[in-house]
């Protein structure tokens, strides 16, 4: 299995260069939240939103000429408006630990990380608007909403067994997949490419970010706590039902008992998690997810031959490959 990072070779050397530039876009006027990005930015992560901002970039620009700064610029909004929205995620969901690390709010407190992602918000807007493309402003501006309303969307499901199959789809769109599908677009409407290269490049992001969302739901089930960095079934105790669940739903029905009473009785979790190991649940997940990282390279077609190419069609390989 390849790491992530090291399918980012093409674009390592940019990756190094947003570490350094994301800790200075926050500036240190504010000092705590300067501390506060300090952490985040630091925190590592996969970095995964920017890279492929930035092998689109390199994807759709002639090889002989460098990607522009705003290319750039891009990237780093990007990775701004995700660490954002999970400093408020974690807020929401009350979570001590992300990827091993203390989350900003156990660290600083609620107050300060709500300020804190507000303030990522505002400054990735008011770079995104120095951008001068009106185009690529409304884009990301939606990716905002749209993190917003799955995040209402997924706090009003909770513990709700009813839910279909596209629902959740809609949800990850909107957790995950929008923001990956319109900065890629965004980068191809900066490196000027046909309209037609452009709706391929945003139905990559679409797919790859479903599939990821859909990979992230099932290592929920199947990885273990300092692997996921958060306890494993943490999803499913908090009632947000996903891919896994909702497919073995449909197989087991005492599943749904134990769902409609929120666990509420000693081994009542346990047991749900047990249902769901002897249900297809997590093999048809895989499968859903399999279908869309299939889809996401199918669009990459448009785009010339490239280092940067293959990257892209290796991450989208490489998210299947963590279930395994």
């Amino acid at each position: 299995m390849t790491p992530a990072t090291s399918m980012f070779t093409p674009v390592e050397a940019d990756l190094r260069l947003l570490a350094d530039n994301l800790k200075q876009l926050v500036g240190n006027r504010h000092p705590i939240l300067f501390a506060a990005a300090e952490h985040l930015f630091g925190a590592g992560g996969k970095r995964i939103r920017p890279a492929i901002v930035l092998l689109i970039s390199r994807a759709t620009t002639l090889e002989d000429q460098d990607i522009t700064p705003r290319h750039r610029r891009l990237a780093e909004i990007t990775e701004m408006i995700h660490t954002a929205s999970l400093v408020h995620d974690d807020v929401v969901d009350e979570s001590d630990v992300r990827r091993g690390v203390p989350t900003v709010h156990s660290l600083f407190g609620n107050r300060i990380a709500i300020l804190a992602g507000d303030f990522l918000f505002a400054q990735s807007s008011w770079y995104l608007a120095n951008l001068d493309n009106l185009e690529v402003v409304k884009l990301l501006s939606e990716v905002i909403m749209d993190l917003a309303t799955g995040e209402i969307q997924q706090g009003l499901n909770r513990f709700d067994t009813g839910i279909s199959i596209e629902t959740y789809l809609q949800k990850s769109y909107y957790k995950t997949a929008s923001l990956i599908a319109n900065s890629s677009k965004a980068a191809g409407l900066l490196s000027e490419v046909s309209g037609e290269t452009v709706e391929h490049i945003y139905s990559y992001g679409r797919h790859f970010g479903i599939a990821f969302q859909i990979v992230d739901d099932i290592l929920d089930f199947t990885s273990t706590t300092d692997t996921l960095g958060k306890p494993v079934g943490s999803d499913l105790k908090s009632g947000n039902l996903t891919a896994p669940v909702l497919f073995a739903l449909a197989e087991k029905p005492s599943l749904e008992v134990l769902i409609e009473r929120e666990f509420a009785q000693e081994g009542d979790l346990e047991q749900a998690l047990e249902l769901i190991q002897d249900s297809q649940g997590i093999q048809q997940a895989r499968e859903l997810a399999a279908h869309h990282a299939k889809l996401a390279i199918e669009h990459l077609a448009v785009l010339p031959p490239s280092e940067s190419h293959q990257a892209l069609i290796n991450i989208a390989e490489y998210t299947l490959s963590r279930l395994y």
